[in-house]
């Protein structure tokens, strides 16, 4: 496939950031060192960190899916969309994203700081680490966003040129198939381990939840309520400990960046929860850290409301009255928690799986994959009446508890 821009690598981007006047100054490129580190699906990065120890991260959109390769096109122009997500947080949130230095839209990079000493959550949740705070300060971040580029804020006019700014179908189309379509039908991108296909065939037969799962499409298609970050969870928050042992958070990755649902962002962080707490279940962590993990889902929640609720005094429109927003805050979590199944179906039987289910050893996969996959469903068709977190809850720990016990056939009891 040729390309119409330069794809980067360690040895070039010494040369580019000299050639970039926005970055000029920030690292000693005579002594850079730079590592491509992307682990992810869609772009490459590289972290690099000068003699002196100063450093800089830079990220380039490739045209095309990085875990599939060339077979499958993508426009590149979707770091615009990372830079949108990027310019909005530094300035509603820059204590909870890296420092952000701009973007080249010639050649698709976007420089940001680099976060040395900082780790990816989902590795540390996996590893039995806990980051006492982390799961606020995810809720403080789409609380911001949500309300700051919301009606809430925003003359209503502005809101709908942001809207119209902020499109961003390909990589909206991207979770559209992945998270919406595809687990719940026969298709190439699909993959589980034979054990769960009884799990798999009777979610897909279950017309309630079907439904359920196309009214939560809709929602994601059409309800462009606030700018989101549309690819939040335990992969793209950083984490690292602060001097009193409390843990600190920059979200990153923000290019699904488009307006739509507050749900969703909420959800997809809830969803890669569960993912954890059935990694820890069938592990047997110790009690105290699956105590932890079971008060995530909370403590985001908690956050959002309350950042939501702090911030509701400064909105410009009386129609937003306080019962308008006790309203509106329901709708919100019952929306939460059909997004979060969605998103954790997708992370057992779709695309780009996630590595808290996939790393655990055979017998433990399938049972994780068994809860994950029950919790995940009733989640999604009876969000209405479990209508809060804690209630969701109470529901993995009913499934983890018969899946531990009589395995994987108890998965698909009720459905």
């Amino acid at each position: 496939m040729a390309h119409d821009y330069e794809i980067l690598t360690p040895e070039t981007v010494p040369a580019y950031i000299d050639s970039n006047e926005a970055l000029t100054g920030l690292v000693d490129t005579t002594t850079l060192d730079v590592a491509e580190v992307g682990d992810g699906n869609l772009n490459l990065v590289f972290v690099c960190r000068d003699a002196t120890g100063n450093g800089i991260c830079l990220k380039q959109s490739l045209p095309y899916v990085r875990l599939v390769g060339e077979a499958w096109p993508l426009t590149p122009e979707r770091v615009i969309a990372e830079a949108r997500g990027l310019a909005a947080a530094a300035e509603l949130v820059p204590h909870l994203i890296p420092s952000y230095y701009g973007v080249d839209e010639e050649r698709h990079v976007l420089a940001m700081e680099n976060l040395m000493g900082w780790e990816i959550w989902r590795g540390k949740l996996n590893d039995g680490y806990v980051h006492r705070g982390v799961a606020a300060l995810i809720g403080q971040y789409v609380a911001h966003l949500a309300f700051s580029t919301s009606v809430f804020a925003l003359d209503q006019m502005e809101v709908k040129e942001r809207v119209a700014e902020a499109i961003n179908p390909e990589l909206c189309r991207i979770t559209e198939d992945l998270v919406f379509t595809e687990p719940y039908i026969d298709h190439s991108n699909n993959s589980f381990a034979d054990e769960v296909a009884p799990v798999v065939t009777a979610l897909r037969s279950d017309d309630t939840l079907r439904a359920e799962v196309g009214m939560l499409k809709y929602t994601f298609m059409t309800a462009a309520e606030a700018l989101i970050h549309g690819d939040l969870h335990t992969g793209s928050v950083m984490v690292s400990l602060k001097g009193d042992g409390s843990g600190d958070a920059r979200v990153i990755d923000p290019e699904f960046a488009f307006y739509g649902p507050v749900g969703f962002d909420i959800g997809a962080v809830l969803g890669n929860y569960l993912a954890a707490m059935a990694r820890a279940e069938v592990l047997d962590r110790p009690t105290e850290f699956k105590d932890w993990l079971g008060g995530l889902a909370h403590e985001t929640w908690d956050a959002f409301e309350s950042e939501i609720r702090r911030l509701w005094a400064a909105r410009p429109d009386t129609t937003w009255t306080d019962s308008f927003l006790d309203t509106w805050l329901a709708k919100v979590q019952r929306d939460s928690l059909g997004f979060a199944g969605c998103k954790a179906v997708r992370r057992v039987i779709g695309l780009a799986k996630v590595s808290d289910i996939e790393t655990l050893p055979h017998d433990e996969h399938v049972r994780a994959a068994a809860i994950v996959l029950r919790t995940a469903a009733t989640w999604i068709t009876q969000r209405d009446t479990l209508a809060t977190v804690g209630a969701a809850n109470d529901v993995f720990e009913s499934v983890a508890e018969r899946v531990m016990a009589r395995g994987v056939a108890a998965a698909i009891e009720e459905m």
